[in-house]
């Protein structure tokens, strides 16, 4: 085998933890944004003292966690050099891409002749065609969908098509067809829509449920990401969560999907106990989707406390020469205006047993530093942008 520094990586993203404001916030209109910050305010201090052992507030002071003396982990931020601040762009990134043209968002609803094209093609009719909260729209909308079988479409402020619609309406196997049909429509470069999401539900008016069989229709890639190169050089890359649908299945050998943050824990656990060589890939969505975009920061801050308290559990399984990596792929402050993502800092955590040393990595200037580090690790071809740190790592 060839002789790595780390046999296995253990990456976890932290869907929208971000660390403070970006230098660019104010063309994205999220000047002051802190994502970490204002959750760690409104909840008097956050209590995550295993991240605090790892440095966390050696990046940025917040309230509840202490800067530990003596860190374990190598620390620092990273700023997203591509143009958006939305889920794929960030993880594109993060692998060795660089986005100039954002995805396209429709804050005013999608246009007729895309819908007509929808409508005309599925056989079903459709209501909603806003930007909504998922919740809130099966409130508005769950009985005359019910009553019609019209399918509720909707949007948000990132670069999505959803369509919600009830399991016993419409069955799960025709709501992924009919996603689909809306992923073909939507490659047209007038639309180019980011993901189209399946968004099944269950339950009576009034209480209407969303279920866990949600889908996601993503974009494949433009180029070549690290885990392409992973893959192709015969390493294996795990990915747990919605890894598989942000890189619509590109450069992964295994997928493990996940109903919450706390599954997503312990599949990562399940991979932990498991031999193999490459790099394990953990999305955490809950913290964006539940917490973030619904603007609610005591539950984010609960959330962030329970998966801090899952980290002894990994410390246990790393090995010697295993590394684990904690970030995120851009903010959403639950305190900051509107319901949209945020321009921040990700945090950078970079832990290993064999470390002797930790010490603050320089600020990345691009998520893809991390991809090329990862590459770098393996003697894979290293991408395009991004500059590896792996000698820093002692």
């Amino acid at each position: 085998m060839p002789d790595y520094q780390y046999k296995r990586i253990f990456l976890i993203v932290m869907d929208s933890v971000g660390i403070g404001e970006a230098p660019d916030a104010a063309e994205f209109n999220d000047v002051g944004a802190d994502t970490l910050g204002h959750i760690a305010e409104k909840m008097n201090g956050l209590h995550m003292p295993n991240m605090a052992k790892l440095g966390l507030s050696h990046i940025k002071e917040i309230k509840g966690i202490p800067a530990d003396e003596k860190p374990l982990a190598y620390y620092g931020k990273m700023q997203e050099a591509s143009n958006g601040k939305d889920t794929m762009t960030g993880h594109w990134e993060i692998m060795g891409l660089y986005i100039d043209t954002p995805f396209k968002v429709f804050p005013d609803g999608f246009p007729d002749e895309l819908l007509n094209e929808l409508k005309e093609k599925t056989g079903r009719g459709i209501i909603g065609n806003k930007p909504a909260s998922g919740t809130e729209i099966l409130d508005e909308l769950g009985e005359e969908h019910m009553k019609t079988g019209d399918l509720i479409v909707y949007t948000s402020a990132d670069s999505v098509l959803q369509i919600a619609a009830h399991e016993e309406v419409v069955p799960l196997d025709e709501l992924y067809r009919i996603c689909e049909i809306a992923r073909e429509l939507t490659l047209d470069e007038k639309y180019m829509v980011g993901r189209i999401i399946a968004r099944p539900f269950v339950g009576e008016p009034g209480a209407f449920v969303r279920t866990p069989n949600r889908h996601d229709y993503a974009l494949k890639p433009f180029d070549r990401t690290v885990m392409n190169e992973l893959k192709d050089d015969g390493l294996d890359v795990i990915a747990i969560g919605k890894i598989s649908d942000i890189y619509d299945g590109e450069g992964i050998t295994s997928s493990l999907r996940t109903k919450s943050n706390m599954d997503g824990m312990d599949k990562l656990v399940e991979t932990l106990k498991s031999d193999f060589t490459g790099l394990s890939f953990l999305n955490l969505v809950d913290f964006d989707a539940l917490y973030g975009h619904r603007r609610d920061p005591e539950g984010y801050g609960k959330a962030l406390e329970e998966f801090d308290a899952r980290l002894p559990e990994v410390f246990d399984l790393l090995k010697e020469d295993d590394l684990l990596v904690i970030t995120a792929d851009h903010g959403n402050d639950p305190v900051h205006h509107g319901t949209d993502h945020t321009r921040e800092y990700v945090p950078l955590i970079a832990y290993s047993k064999k470390h002797q040393e930790a010490n603050e990595l320089p600020t990345a200037k691009t998520f893809a530093d991390l991809g090329a580090t990862v590459a770098d690790n393996f003697k894979s071809t290293l991408p395009k942008y991004g500059t590896s740190f792996l000698s820093k790592l002692k």
